[in-house]
């Protein structure tokens, strides 16, 4: 219990957490991320097999014929089948076993799960994360996806953690940078859960979308084989902090592009 204690401080602790803002960010605009994918660093047939597996559960009784409604199909599945629990930082085939058998997961676990299924569904998909900045302890970000919907051609937001899209005044579905944007200009953004029976507060939407000093930034060259194979090698013996460090060192690691604010916000 104390060990596990140690490791849990060590992951949140605010010095490392900065650190990584530090060491990772970088500032874009909207036109340079605009054609970004987890796709361009991952390819389908370097997923997994047990994704393979789960997708085929998935869609059983067939697939849909809109990408729209595939995602809402694949998260659906998703929120029935995991639960929430402590953070992974597992290799991503036992990240997903670990959350079937509802042994655990947060925000970030579920999204890059999410980006490997939409990767072997050939649906292009990114990764989104927050933070406060200022840097706000009480807010520990949040984790979530974006895929390229063909029959919208368009981005469209999706938080697979929560089984949720959101939408303008005009009932389109949102990208990131159009949640964002009109959240700012005080324009009404409203929710839409797909899970039956699930419910989500409007002090969770402003913590996690509509805060003022929330800021989003986009996770780019995640390679899931680069990190598979260091987490498989290195884990549960070593912290999950220096595991990363050294796929920095390699340089392989993962950046943030940060392309509404300026990341050194964060900082001050």
């Amino acid at each position: 219990m104390l060990l596990k204690k140690i490791r849990w401080t060590l992951k949140r602790h605010p010095f490392l957490y900065m650190s990584r803002f530090r060491l990772l960010s970088k500032n874009s605009n909207e036109d340079a991320i605009s054609s970004i994918s987890y796709n361009d660093w991952n390819n389908k047939k370097e997923i997994p097999k047990y994704f393979y597996d789960i997708n085929s559960k998935i869609f059983e009784q067939g697939k849909p014929d809109s990408d729209l409604e595939v995602i809402i199909q694949l998260s659906t599945w998703l929120c029935k089948h995991t639960k929430v629990g402590p953070g992974l930082s597992e290799p991503s085939a036992k990240a997903l076993e670990t959350m079937v058998y509802g042994k655990g997961g947060v925000c970030s676990d579920m999204a890059q799960i999410f980006n490997n299924f939409c990767v072997i569904n050939d649906l292009k998909v990114r990764e989104w994360g927050t933070t406060s900045a200022p840097f706000n302890r009480a807010n520990g970000g949040h984790s979530f996806n974006e895929v390229f919907i063909k029959e919208l051609n368009k981005w469209v937001m999706i938080d697979p953690s929560w089984g949720m899209l959101l939408y303008n005044e005009q009932k389109e579905p949102l990208s990131v940078l159009e949640l964002y944007h009109l959240s700012r200009m005080g324009q009404t953004v409203s929710s839409y859960c797909f899970i039956e029976g699930k419910t989500i507060e409007d002090s969770q939407l402003r913590k996690n979308y509509l805060n003022s000093d929330i800021t989003p930034f986009l996770i780019c060259e995640y390679r899931n084989k680069t990190y598979d194979r260091y987490l498989n090698m290195a884990r549960p013996h070593v912290p999950v902090f220096i595991i990363h460090f050294f796929v920095y060192l390699s340089g392989k690691s993962y950046h943030y592009k940060f392309p509404i604010d300026d990341y050194k916000k964060i900082f001050s």
